[in-house]
């Protein structure tokens, strides 16, 4: 309950943080966040991330190749979010590991990765609930326009490491 508490606190520091500078930059308008990704397990609500856009990404280490990857998904209006694109520091993981249809193409500063494509589109991947296993080796972390990066690992326990993505919509 501790780390629930202290993800919390933290992300709505930087929450209340990153909308004052939007806040100051655009003047009297406010960004709305209309939307919030879940993170959970069985134990419940581990933390929430407030998206300020319609779009977050997973990183993760892969473990064959040993380098980051990352999946980048957009939300759409009925609460799901489809895979749009896919990076990685290493093209191989591109090409061989999601075997990719088209070439990967260099990604433009200032980008995460080194290499980004479109995933297959002849297998779209929606989802409304995704589970991951957030395990020490793997680092998978959601990265959020406004928000710092969240370690999912660190919110679990090595025994227990899958956490649940949900997205929840703002009243």
């Amino acid at each position: 309950m501790r780390r629930l508490a202290t993800v919390v606190v933290m992300l709505g520091v930087a929450a209340a943080a990153g909308l004052a500078g939007v806040a100051g930059a655009a003047g009297p308008q406010q960004q709305s966040v209309e939307w919030t990704l879940s993170v959970s397990n069985d134990s419940g609500r581990l933390a929430e991330v407030p998206l300020h856009g319609d779009s977050f990404a997973v990183s993760y280490r892969n473990s064959i190749y040993g380098t980051v990857a990352e999946e980048r998904y957009e939300v759409r209006p009925d609460a799901s979010y489809l895979l749009v694109q896919l990076a990685a520091d290493q093209m191989a993981v591109l090409e061989e590991y999601y075997a990719v249809p088209g070439a990967p193409v260099a990604a433009e500063p200032p980008d995460r990765r080194q290499w980004v494509a479109d995933p297959d589109p002849a297998r779209p991947a929606a989802f409304t609930r995704l589970s991951l296993a957030a395990t020490d080796l793997g680092q998978r972390t959601v990265h959020a326009d406004g928000a710092p990066p969240l370690e999912l690992w660190t919110l679990v326990d090595d025994g227990d490491p899958f956490v649940t993505l949900e997205l929840k919509e703002n009243q």
